[in-house]
């Protein structure tokens, strides 16, 4: 116990004489000097107690020893301390003019991730990220900063290729995955900048796989990985990971009813990405295989009650022209004749152009498809070499 003040010195010694006589129990000893339990007056508590005081209450409290960390938490810091080098901070900014003093000056207006590709500085992210931008500046993990040029953009699958002029020692390729093996219910990491948070890890799951989700463009992305790793604003185009570090996916978008993040993220998968990357940073876009028709729009189609679709017009030289197919033609009369009418694609039915694009982003250029078509009231089979449409 801390000595009492020199003015109590005697009266304490004797109270704690007669406590070590047993013929008085410490509490009461406490209780008849006006003391806590901590040595001070009791009517000194829920004050400070004083630059003199020198009891263990004004001394940090000893650390605890920590346990050792489990297997599982040593394989997620070693997978985030690896590819945090690889994933990149994306600003995205405008060019405006103030109306007042006409000067041009760059403004905010959004922000992302990215991830490093490859040793030449070429940058993978959303399309959605860098859409409408004048100017993008890309941060690196060691907080250097360099102007990024486009280099190809996707919108139909909601991917952007960047490029940096940055030595290549700074630059750490993400290694890459599968999507095709993955299975619901293991476990996945999320890397990301969201709120332009720099390097925010989450995890999660695989909840889901096949997904559909529609790009900014309206159309379909088919084979989307659904996870509960947190995805909030500024994730998008950052990589979904598996537990070996490897890219399985990059995350584009949430589904939320309150606009908020509610355990459901979606990512472009892998296979995808690797499909499609190359061909951007080739061609600047992405070369689609194509039959050489267009099409009549879906909603006139099934408006006519019919299913399928119908051929507006084949292109001279196509591959569908060269396979016999016909489009629709108005008659002499004024009236439109339909042409061919598509109900399946190597064995698939389709029934709207989503249904063609998904099965021909399973293909290249100079691959042949197997039709099954309408022609009246006849149904027959065609072979069409796919060609490059843009």
């Amino acid at each position: 116990m801390n000595e009492p003040t020199a003015g109590c010195r005697p009266i304490a010694r004797l109270a704690l004489l007669l406590c070590a006589w047993g013929a008085w129990d410490m509490s009461d000893q406490l209780q008849w000097l006006g003391l806590t339990s901590s040595g001070l007056a009791a009517d000194d508590w829920g004050r400070p107690l004083g630059p003199a005081y020198r009891g263990p209450e004004v001394h940090p409290r000893p650390v605890a020893p920590a346990a050792e960390l489990g297997a599982d938490e040593k394989v997620t810091i070693s997978v985030f301390e690896k590819a945090a080098k690889s994933v990149v901070f994306i600003a995205n900014t405008a060019i405006r003019r103030d109306p007042w003093s006409l000067n041009v000056m760059e403004v905010p207006q959004g922000s992302g991730s990215g991830f490093i590709w490859n040793k030449e500085g070429h940058l993978v992210t959303n399309f959605h990220v860098v859409y409408g931008a004048d100017a993008i500046d890309v941060t690196l993990a060691d907080r250097t900063t360099y102007r990024a040029r486009i280099v190809g953009l996707d919108p139909d699958h909601d991917l952007a290729v960047l490029q940096i002029q940055a030595p290549p020692d700074q630059l750490v390729p993400l290694p890459i995955g599968s999507s095709q093996d993955l299975k619901v219910g293991q476990k996945v990491l999320a890397i990301g900048n969201p709120f332009g948070l720099d390097h925010t890890l989450t995890t999660g799951v695989v909840s889901a796989l096949g997904r559909t989700i529609k790009s900014m463009t309206e159309r379909t992305i088919e084979g989307v990985v659904q996870t509960d790793a947190a995805i909030n604003p500024g994730n998008s185009g950052g990589p979904l990971l598996d537990s070996s570090g490897r890219l399985i996916g990059i995350n584009t978008q949430i589904f939320s009813p309150s606009g908020a993040y509610a355990g459901i993220g979606f990512a472009v998968p892998v296979d995808m990405v690797n499909r499609i990357v190359p061909e951007l940073i080739k061609h600047g876009k992405l070369i689609r295989p194509g039959l050489g028709v267009s099409l009549v729009p879906d909603a006139i189609v099934k408006r006519w009650g019919i299913k399928g679709l119908v051929i507006g017009r084949v292109a001279r030289g196509s591959g569908a022209e060269q396979a016999g197919l016909r489009g629709s033609r108005e008659t002499v009369s004024g009236r439109v004749e339909l042409g061919d009418i598509i109900v399946a694609v190597d064995g698939k039915s389709v029934e709207v152009v989503d249904d063609l694009m998904a099965v021909l982003d399973q293909r290249k250029v100079g691959d042949r498809v197997t039709l099954d078509i309408l022609r009246g009231n006849r149904r027959q089979q065609v072979v069409v070499t796919l060609q490059a449409v843009n």
